[in-house]
């Protein structure tokens, strides 16, 4: 007996490089953590199948490429970033593939994990103190700033302010988004971190429908929320999870494109985060985890109305946050309280 068997293989894409390997992931819809909404479909666009395990590197590759096509970057050249850990994997995959070096300033408190991946790939880390203010020539907005006055040939790609990052998703996230979801969107819900993600690829879709509403998601003590609600910048302040808010306004953080923002605490990010992994089996980061919550927040709010649309960004994998956020030692110092979740 002869069992046929049906493949596509148009779908399965060969690549000459790992970096061509970035985009096209798959969006997964959610199931158990919707229980209390039938009247939803939330569908989560999973980032952390891309080849170094996060949406960054859409930006890495756009970035880069887009540099050594305008002679910006050849090889034996240094490209120098400030990054929470997932665009400097990123650029160090481009850096590998183009024989370039690579310069990342991290916080010191960045999860260990990160920190051995970069080493990994041969990114040179500059540690630096988390607790200095925003103006200090030290602090993590500015020592790449101080760098560059003894290294100015250096390339920085400056993800914060460079629109090229929000251009990279408007080319790439929304249009797959898009099509994925057949343009059947009424809500997009993510995370701002230097909000090239969320607003690039909503400056797509708002031009498919503009009835389309998007929804940032900011963590307390980052200073986007209050500038969008009052239009004035208060003090920062530190919080725990990683790739999500900033200290001071940033370039990329398109409010043109956004229609309200939910602030999420570090204990609301993080219990949503568990919560992802023990209902739906999505080990992601903790960024994920505070979309999931202003996914569930915005259901709260909403009519009761049949069929709500949804799409969230769940930016990397929570393999990088074994040593912190599903650490229950970790949790345990950090005062949180997840019974509410894990029980």
């Amino acid at each position: 007996m002869t069992t046929q068997t049906n493949i596509e293989y148009q779908n399965l894409r060969v690549f000459e490089r790992l970096s061509d390997a970035s985009g096209w992931t798959p969006l997964v819809k959610l199931r158990k953590s919707l229980n209390a909404y039938p009247n939803a479909e939330v569908f989560a666009k999973i980032e952390f199948t891309n080849p170094m395990g996060s949406v960054k590197d859409r930006i890495a590759r756009y970035l880069i490429n887009k540099a050594i096509s305008e002679g910006s970057l050849k090889p034996g050249d240094t490209i120098i970033e400030n990054s929470s850990g997932n665009t400097a994997m990123g650029l160090a995959m481009m850096a590998i593939e183009n024989d370039l070096k690579c310069k990342i300033v991290v916080r010191s408190t960045t999860a260990k994990a990160k920190l051995d991946a970069l080493r990994a790939v041969g990114a040179d880390l500059i540690l630096v103190d988390p607790s200095l203010p925003p103006e200090h020539p030290d602090s993590y907005n500015k020592k790449v700033y101080t760098i560059l006055k003894d290294h100015p040939e250096y390339f920085f790609p400056d993800q914060h302010n460079n629109p090229d990052n929000n251009e990279a998703h408007y080319l790439t996230t929304g249009p797959e988004i898009w099509q994925q979801m057949e343009g059947k969107i009424d809500y997009i819900v993510g995370g701002i971190g230097t909000g090239g993600t969320l607003t690039g690829a909503a400056k797509f879709l708002k031009e498919q429908d503009p009835s389309i509403k998007v929804i940032a998601v900011d963590p307390v003590g980052s200073v986007f929320y209050d500038y969008f609600k009052t239009g004035k910048l208060t003090e920062p302040s530190r919080y725990l999870i990683e790739g999500l808010g900033d200290e001071e306004l940033i370039n990329c953080v398109d409010f043109e494109y956004i229609d309200d923002i939910i602030q999420v605490t570090n204990e609301q990010a993080i219990k949503y985060t568990r919560l992802l992994a023990k209902q739906e089996a999505i080990l992601a980061g903790g960024s994920s985890g505070a979309a999931l919550f202003g996914v569930l927040h915005l259901l709260k709010t909403l009519p009761n109305k049949q069929n709500y649309r949804i799409v969230t960004i769940f930016p990397d994998s929570g393999n990088r946050y074994l040593s912190t956020i599903y650490n229950d030692d970790w949790i345990q110092e950090m005062g949180i309280d997840l019974k509410e979740v894990l029980e």
